[in-house]
């Protein structure tokens, strides 16, 4: 064989590169525009599998109708799997392929929104450069809900880190994204450039308020009137995002191959995406509105639906699904009993706590979740929806209990949901498998979990999660009795039990 081309064991591949998107397989979509004549406009800091199938996709299609290719996007990134990344798709001409999974019908096509890639180094200075052009116009990124060194108590900026530390120290090497966006604006501002909008992609609430606080918050440690200057000139839009979108191992690098491609980063994802953001961005914007995204000033409402239904509702079949053995979360919607106790919760618990969305049927977006959540090609893990959930939980189930207590409703179905993710992280399913740490707080959670076997409290005296709520005696009671329940009868009686009781 020759160039791009070459065998394996599922038959002949391409790498996708510019010297290869004519012969790519007729089954492969390449990008419908001439990507030489993209320019950079946009510097992207943290290019994982969600944001190469959502804000790339969205870019590529815009760029398709010939529109906004003046906001090609740059790569970059701070940590470690961002180098990785680099590495990956580096031989393709900073390419990858977005594989759609559509029951019944996958579709391939190769996404060219992005023209470089700044290498991901000690100090970031390569980075602070690339941000400091004045062709760049927007910041994004996609960094993690738990990236944003925010107080668990309070939801708000918390230097209280090394690394802030650190960029406080040396504000010129900076080792946080956010130290390093500061950076940038601090560079722009001697220089007389308009500040970029830094535009948080992160499945976070208020997620422009929460970055605005993480760069105001870091550039105060230094340099307070960088950081007051910031506050009053650089905008921060809110933006909800969603598009569900599995991590990429050996079965997804094996489904690029069977549509002829040999690519060492590609990504699968369901067929649905959603943008909505608020349209604050002084210094321009890409026209995407032209390719579904919504622009609204109520940016609130749509991300409390996603947050409250959807991400609660992964949260609502990841622990049962995990304490059951389940791998696959369509296996787990498979299962009757999850899907009925996942239907229950939010039908009784969550759809009436959340507020009514412009143009949106709450019972409809309800039905969408099921659906999209029992997708059988979408092969994500019950594994990566259980992750993190010391960061997950206090953002996407404890507000919803909260504001049912404040209604005077109480949640028996989401206080049981925490006595399951308590039994989870006792680190054992209940089929007596050892459950491998699943949470950058393991060995702390799997300590408490122990010891709450025999003393519920134990688990709600974790601050970063329940806060006030463990002072509620009603609800410290509730967990008890659902905890003691769990242990003693397992999960699926007393899930039966909470299904059947307002049947």
């Amino acid at each position: 064989m020759f160039g791009a081309w070459q065998e394996d064991k599922e038959g002949v591949t391409m790498k996708p590169t510019n010297a290869t998107l004519k012969d790519l397989p007729a089954t492969v979509a390449a990008p419908g525009y001439d990507r030489s004549r993209l320019k950079p406009g946009i510097v992207h800091i943290g290019c994982g599998n969600f944001h190469r199938a959502h804000m790339a996709v969205y870019l590529d299609d815009l760029f398709a109708l010939g529109q906004s290719q003046d906001w090609a996007i740059v790569g970059a990134g701070v940590r470690a799997g961002d180098a990785k990344m680099r590495d990956a798709i580096a031989a393709q001409d900073w390419m990858s392929s977005v594989i759609e999974l559509s029951p019944g019908n996958l579709s391939a096509r190769v996404i060219g929104a992005m023209v470089d890639f700044v290498p991901v180094e000690e100090g970031n200075g390569s980075l602070i450069n690339a941000m400091s052009d004045p062709a760049i116009r927007i910041v994004s990124l996609t960094v993690t809900e738990g990236g944003y060194f925010t107080d668990p108590d309070t939801g708000t900026f918390s230097p209280d880190h090394d690394d802030i530390r650190h960029d406080a120290r040396h504000p010129d090497a900076p080792r946080t994204v956010f130290g390093a966006i500061a950076r940038a604006l601090a560079n722009r501002r001697k220089a007389g450039v308009a500040p970029f909008t830094v535009m948080c992609c992160d499945n976070l609430p208020h997620n422009g308020h929460v970055t605005h606080d993480a760069v105001v918050g870091v550039a105060r440690q230094s340099d307070p009137e960088l950081a007051d200057w910031i506050a009053a000139n650089v905008s921060f839009p809110n933006a909800m995002v969603d598009r569900i979108t599995p991590a990429t191992g050996p079965r997804e690098l094996a489904l690029a191959k069977t549509f002829g491609l040999d690519d060492a980063a590609p990504v699968t994802c369901e067929p649905f995406r959603q943008w909505v953001m608020e349209d604050r961005f002084p210094t321009g914007r890409p026209a995407l509105e032209k390719v579904g995204v919504t622009f609204t000033d109520r940016v609130d409402l749509f991300e409390t639906m996603k947050i409250r239904i959807l991400n609660g509702g992964h949260a609502i079949i990841a622990y049962p699904g995990g304490l059951a053995g389940i791998e696959l979360v369509g296996e787990a919607m498979a299962d009757n009993q999850i899907r009925a106790f996942l239907d229950a919760i939010l039908t009784r618990e969550v759809l009436p706590i959340v507020p009514p969305v412009p143009g949106m049927d709450l019972g409809d977006y309800k039905r969408l979740i099921i659906e999209r959540f029992s997708n059988p090609e979408v092969a994500d893990t019950v594994r990566r929806l259980c992750l993190d959930g010391s960061n997950r939980q206090p953002k996407f189930i404890i507000p919803t209990i909260r504001d049912a207590y404040a209604k005077g409703t109480p949640s028996d179905g989401l206080v049981l949901l925490s006595a399951l993710w308590c039994r989870y992280c006792y680190g054992e399913d209940e089929q007596g498998n050892a459950i491998a740490p699943n949470d950058p707080n393991w060995d702390m959670l799997t300590e408490r979990a122990k010891a709450a076997k025999d003393d519920p409290s134990e688990w709600l005296a974790i601050s970063t999660v329940y806060g006030d709520l463990a002072g509620n005696a009603d609800f410290a009671a509730r967990f008890a009795v659902a905890l003691g329940d769990v242990w003693a009868r397992g999960s699926r009686a007393v899930m039966a039990d909470y299904i059947a009781a307002k049947a």
